[in-house]
């Protein structure tokens, strides 16, 4: 086992799988290292399509046999590496926790911080870990400066838990949500930017954007919203919850002054881990949401103040971002988007299909929901899970009603001929009656 401490602070960098796995399982190491020198001169497309390589890769985790698991986008497995990463750092612990945790482990949040940064593209001094976008975007929401009849424009396709946090500011502040419905799919830069920009009116502070919905799976044209808001004078929030992780992105491309994401998504880190990003500038614009001895100053670890936290599941993180670093996040969003077209393109024309997200490669990307008329959501959901052990999850919001369809790089495409088998079987029985 390679010496704990030095562990802490190893980086991704220019390290080969085996510089960086091998003192934690060599085999893994070799295996990797083989496997991307294979992939070094195909293009993105090409890999994506390489059963061996993401064979392997389905290696790496431990996602059951018996279950075939399509609903990534609430939370994903992590790979085995970076399970035992977070046992060690656990059991590294509770040898002397408060001795291990606070004076060995806490020493290496800065090297995170600073490799989370690289992998953003942003300053390291711009970010809080925390556990999760919810928590980072409710340090903003309930954090501004807004005061009664000040106006914020959002969606009603954004996340519940920011909604409602709106709600309560719109209940306890009195400031003035305008809403806004995207329909799904629409994948027209022109038409969703306008939209946003009608509901903007002088008294609007922020444009709140959730960059990939979670009901559909259909991305925004965030950079062009964030732009138009910037040129009317709001600022903008944006949700990367979805999107971080899945599709190869810096903070800085989709304009945000702030924004949180969850890293037990996409990324594969721990459960529980999130990060949350502001502007250098505009730190102290927003009040820590918990108790903090400058709760209106400059610095961004005003946020991490939380009391005792999972030292062990923060550290793993590194972990999981040596394993996208190394996958390569443009090759990993080639396979994401490969995976959701190689089921969606034979599916979304079946018989009383209803498709509610874009095929436009820019519009998605991992995820996709169908449904099909005369079939509750819930209904296709347990039917897939009852014959064919397919599971699934179902997402009903206005027009929509339908199972999201969330495949990781562990998934392979056994497991979606099984998805597109069941889906193709739904789409000749007769609707169930409906229930009374």
């Amino acid at each position: 086992m390679m010496d704990r401490r030095n562990f802490l602070f190893a980086t991704a960098g220019s390290l080969t799988a085996l510089d960086l796995f091998s003192s934690i399982d060599l085999p893994f190491a070799k295996q990797l290292d083989k496997h991307l020198n294979k992939l070094e001169n195909m293009s993105f497309d090409a890999a994506a399509e390489n059963e061996d390589f993401w064979g392997w890769i389905r290696q790496s985790y431990t996602v059951s046999p018996n279950i075939i698991n399509l609903n990534n986008g609430g939370v994903s497995p992590q790979p085995k590496i970076v399970q035992d990463a977070h046992i060690r750092f656990y059991q590294y612990s509770n040898e002397a926790p408060s001795y291990y945790m606070w004076r060995i482990l806490d020493q290496g949040r800065e090297a995170l911080r600073e490799k989370l940064a690289t992998l953003c593209g942003v300053l390291p001094e711009e970010l809080a870990i925390n556990r999760n976008a919810t928590e980072g975007l409710n340090n903003v929401i309930f954090g501004l400066n807004l005061k009664a009849g000040d106006e914020v424009v959002l969606s009603t396709f954004d996340y519940p838990n920011m909604m409602n946090a709106w709600k309560q500011r719109e209940k306890r502040d009195k400031v003035k949500l305008n809403w806004i419905t995207i329909p799904q799919p629409t994948d027209d830069v022109a038409t969703i930017v306008k939209l946003y920009e009608k509901a903007i009116t002088p008294k609007t502070k922020i444009v709140h954007i959730t960059h990939m919905m979670n009901w559909t799976g259909n991305f925004v044209p965030v950079k062009a919203i964030a732009d138009m808001a910037h040129s009317k004078g709001c600022e903008v929030i944006v949700d990367a919850a979805h999107s971080f992780g899945q599709i190869d992105m810096k903070f800085e491309e989709t304009g945000a002054d702030y924004l949180a994401t969850s890293l037990h998504k996409w990324l594969c880190a721990p459960f529980g881990s999130g990060l949350m990003y502001i502007k250098k500038d505009k730190i102290k614009n927003v009040w820590a949401l918990l108790s903090s001895v400058d709760p209106d100053g400059s610095d961004m670890k005003k946020f991490e103040s939380i009391g005792t936290r999972s030292f062990a599941s923060e550290m793993a993180i590194g972990t999981a971002v040596d394993f996208h670093n190394l996958i390569g996040g443009k090759r990993k969003e080639a396979r994401l988007r490969y995976l959701k077209d190689y089921w969606a393109t034979k599916c979304h024309k079946l018989p009383k299909a209803n498709f509610y997200t874009s095929m436009k490669p820019e519009f998605s990307c991992a995820v996709a929901t169908i449904g099909f008329e005369g079939w509750q959501a819930q209904q296709i959901e347990a039917k897939l899970f009852e014959k064919h052990k397919v599971h699934s999850v179902s997402m009903i919001l206005e027009k929509v009603n339908g199972i999201r369809i969330a495949p990781n790089v562990y998934t392979n495409t056994e497991d979606l001929d099984v998805l597109i088998k069941g889906l193709t079987e739904i789409s000749k029985m007769e609707a169930p009656t409906p229930q009374k």
